[in-house]
């Protein structure tokens, strides 16, 4: 592969696979993208037309020339679901369910600072980052008092390694004494939630096209979070025209403890408290029968699905193409890395396919639903299909070149299967908004040795303090 060196004006790839993702599916086995500052100019079979006007100094120049051969394009990764504090508890609870592993892990994860989540975001972003997602997203909850700016370390981290960010202030106002499961020094009052969440909106959310940066409201679950939390936030958040997310059917314990507090399902519970609609998308969403599908599907919600996860702490396998087949719009998250030591999102497509197919027979999904899953399914799920997810002239440009003719995939002829089937494929570009976040597999824009050791020191002073070391 030959580049130029330049970033700026025109970014032409040429000469590789094209997967678009848009609503046709349309691919094409040798192909362009044309880049134009952070838009995605032309997408085509082919070479890229020449640059009408190019002899006009007011017209953008070609900068960067890249020869694809050997690759694939696609739209970037979108992650829809992560707790990006978790990477330093990695390996923790190994055999536990998601109850006992919570119980087991919520008095160290209390313990958090400031410090420790700008590490623990570094390293997740990071990670993911290396992988070709484009657009993160992050659950944030636990706010132990005194601990510091917590959400505001997880947006710099984002802003410095150069990735979209959607930043879920979660909550948790249920604690231990009130029948919750989290320990109460590590829950926040209801009006304290909804104080701290407003003002996160008001300090960050970004609502323009092209948003770096935007906030959604994000209670925690059904056994953490009060009824009043949960009405609302979701009041709070249709005020202020931001998305709302939380965990839901993750489990059959949850299923129960639902019947038994409240007298209903997760879904009628979310019904009724007003969580349901289509500026709200759920994590997990495992254990739902016809009619919660139907309802997902009748009123929009969207799911992040995160196959990695459900698989580690032994919660099941969720209905994805039934949900599909239905309507629901599902993407993929990695989910918090003590419940996906991997932490990478691009496994994530395979990961989806094998485990549903063990639910529902061969043909539950396919590779191309695959990585629609992960990208367009994404930005449907975050409310921004409009902008990213697919590649289409006047969207963003966020795209991963996916390097596919090195041993691990050269002898597989379709190239999205050998991204989606095939071992990890190493990013040679991947562009977010136009600019170059990773080149030939690493960061261009952080030091990820530096990024490590940062993540390991923090995570042996988390372990000190929680009294695991």
């Amino acid at each position: 592969m030959t580049s130029t060196a330049a970033t700026t004006g025109r970014v032409v790839i040429e000469n590789c696979a094209v997967a678009t993702v848009d609503a046709a599916g349309t691919e094409y086995a040798t192909g362009h993208v044309v880049v134009a500052g952070n838009i995605i100019e032309s997408v085509g079979p082919g070479p890229a037309p020449a640059v009408e006007g190019a002899d006009d100094p007011a017209v953008r120049a070609v900068t960067r020339r890249i020869d694809g051969t050997g690759h694939l394009v696609t739209p970037g990764l979108v992650n829809t679901h992560h707790h990006f504090y978790q990477w330093l508890t990695r390996g923790l609870a190994q055999n536990s369910n998601l109850f006992d592993w919570l119980v087991e892990l919520y008095p160290t994860w209390a313990r958090i600072d400031e410090p420790m989540v700008y590490a623990a975001a570094a390293g997740s972003l990071a990670m993911m980052a290396r992988g070709g997602m484009t657009t993160a997203m992050d659950h944030h909850y636990v706010f132990p008092r005194g601990a510091g700016d917590l959400l505001g370390a997880e947006i710099r981290a984002a802003a410095e390694i150069g990735v979209r960010f959607t930043a879920a202030r979660g909550s948790m106002d249920r604690g231990q004494s009130a029948g919750g499961l989290p320990p109460d020094f590590a829950v926040e009052t209801t009006e304290a939630a909804l104080l701290a969440t407003e003002e996160a909106v008001d300090t960050h959310h970004d609502a323009s096209f092209g948003s770096m940066l935007q906030i959604a409201a994000a209670p925690c679950s059904p056994f953490s979070v009060s009824t009043e939390l949960m009405r609302e936030a979701a009041a709070l958040a249709r005020r202020k025209g931001v998305r709302l997310h939380t965990h839901g059917s993750e489990t059959v314990e949850e299923e129960k403890y639902c019947h038994e507090l409240f007298k209903m399902g997760p879904t009628d519970y979310f019904e009724s408290t007003g969580w349901l609609g289509d500026d709200v998308w759920m994590a997990h969403c495992i254990h739902m029968n016809d009619s919660d599908i139907a309802a997902f599907a009748r009123t929009g919600t969207g799911v992040a699905h995160c196959p990695s996860s459900n698989a580690r702490i032994a919660a099941g396998i969720a209905r994805v193409p039934d949900m599909l087949a239905a309507g629901v719009p599902v993407g993929l998250g990695v989910d918090g890395t003590a419940s996906n030591e991997a932490g990478e999102l691009h496994t994530e497509l395979r990961n989806a396919l094998l485990i549903n197919r063990l639910g529902a027979g061969e043909k539950a999904l396919d590779v191309r639903q695959a990585l629609r899953l992960g990208t367009y399914g994404g930005a449907q799920v975050l409310g921004r299909a409009g902008e990213i997810g697919s590649l289409e002239p006047g969207k963003l440009a966020d795209l991963v070149l996916w390097k596919l003719d090195g041993l691990g995939h050269a002898s597989i002829a379709d190239p999205v299967a050998a991204l989606v089937l095939g071992a990890p494929a190493p990013v040679t570009l991947s562009l977010v908004n136009g600019v170059p976040v990773v080149e030939h597999g690493r960061l261009t824009r952080a030091d990820e040795d530096a990024i490590a050791r940062l993540t390991r020191t923090e995570a042996r002073r988390l372990a000190e303090i929680a009294g695991l070391s």
